[in-house]
């Protein structure tokens, strides 16, 4: 009789599927973005919305160009998910171009010159955010004021819209953008930290707003984490590691603080990178040992960059350095192969 030879794996569940994954992805950064629409209003969702066209029209030409099914990779979602994550960190009344040139560099560049999804060394959205950043410093600054710290009204949908596109004139924005909190202790060198505290960019703990965005987007994260679209090493070794690097260096609130663990836990984009860009599987480590190096380094990272280096928020740099070294972590950290004993735990004669 003739069995049927079938090898594993044996599930078909629909959450084995890349896009179902990045179907979840994406819905848990609904509250992020509902957050920082309602603190600084509707610029968000006009280059959330710009940048998906512009990310599957991309996509779609470029895997035209190189003879691939359109139909079947467009449908991996991995495209938004990128345009999402670009959107989010950019400027909500970042002009349309910006966004234009992030998306491409993403999409065209840091994606599909190295093969598509699940060949590329670098994360596609963070390399958008970085080659802007670079290139165009003062559009990446400018960053509304949350909502009840400007004196004017937040734009609403479709004055966002004229903004973004350049239907109106911009200066209209001067009356409610400025710095951000990591940017005012960047540039601090004379005030106390609790005299900093008296300006009304300042929260309970960390930038107004920015407070109740990063706690949203930890709540999307706390959901990917249990319905174990990720594993907990990264995500929570890089707070850990940004933690204590905060903790060591906070010297009670003098000018030249770098700021206490909350500040840097709940401020710029600390949530959103621990839980949505760290754990990308494509270019962070692979192994659990690897994803808690690599994580921690990250965490390290952020904070020399934050308090030593010439940004800011540092995330985008410290994962695209980390995915440099990636690779190097897997080789050194590589699991035991099933049914091999570890190096030097055989016993002599044997």
């Amino acid at each position: 009789m003739a069995l049927l030879r079938v090898t594993s794996p044996h599930a078909h569940h629909p959450a084995n599927k890349t896009g179902w994954v990045m179907l979840q992805v994406l819905a848990a950064t609904i509250p992020g973005i509902a957050a920082i629409t309602w603190f600084f209003g509707w610029g968000t969702i006009v280059n959330i919305l710009w940048a998906s066209v512009l990310a599957v029209t991309l996509e779609a030409l470029f895997l035209k160009l190189r003879n691939r099914p359109v139909g079947f990779y467009l449908t991996d979602y991995s495209a938004l998910v990128t345009a999402w994550l670009l959107a989010i960190a950019l400027p909500p009344y970042a002009p349309w171009w910006i966004v234009a040139v992030g998306i491409a560099f993403a999409i065209l560049i840091a994606k599909q010159l190295y093969g598509g999804m699940g060949y590329n060394p670098f994360n596609p959205a963070m390399v958008g955010y970085v080659v802007l950043l670079i290139s165009f410093p003062l559009q990446m600054t400018t960053w509304a004021e949350p909502r009840g710290v400007a004196g004017a009204e937040l734009p609403g949908f479709w004055q966002a819209f004229q903004f973004n596109f350049g239907l109106v004139d911009r200066a209209a924005l001067d009356g409610v953008t400025g710095a951000t909190v990591l940017d005012v202790f960047k540039q601090n060198n004379t005030a106390l930290v609790k005299d900093l505290w008296a300006n009304p960019i300042f929260g309970h703990f960390g930038g107004h707003g920015q407070e109740w965005v990063n706690a949203a987007f930890l709540l999307g994260g706390l959901v990917l984490l249990a319905r174990r679209i990720f594993t907990w090493h990264a995500p929570v070794c890089f707070l850990l590691a940004l933690t204590v690097m905060s903790a060591a260096f906070y010297d009670g609130g003098s000018a030249a603080s770098g700021g206490s663990p909350l500040l840097h836990l709940f401020s710029g984009a600390t949530m959103l990178g621990a839980f949505f860009i760290v754990t990308d599987p494509v270019t962070s480590a692979t192994s659990n040992r690897g994803r808690m190096i690599y994580g921690a380094c990250i965490g390290v990272l952020v904070y020399v960059i934050r308090h030593w280096g010439n940004y800011p928020d540092a995330v985008a740099f410290s994962v695209l350095l980390m995915n440099f070294a990636a690779p190097l972590i897997d080789h050194y950290t590589q699991p035991r192969t099933y049914g091999h004993e570890k190096a030097g735990t055989r016993k002599a004669g044997k």
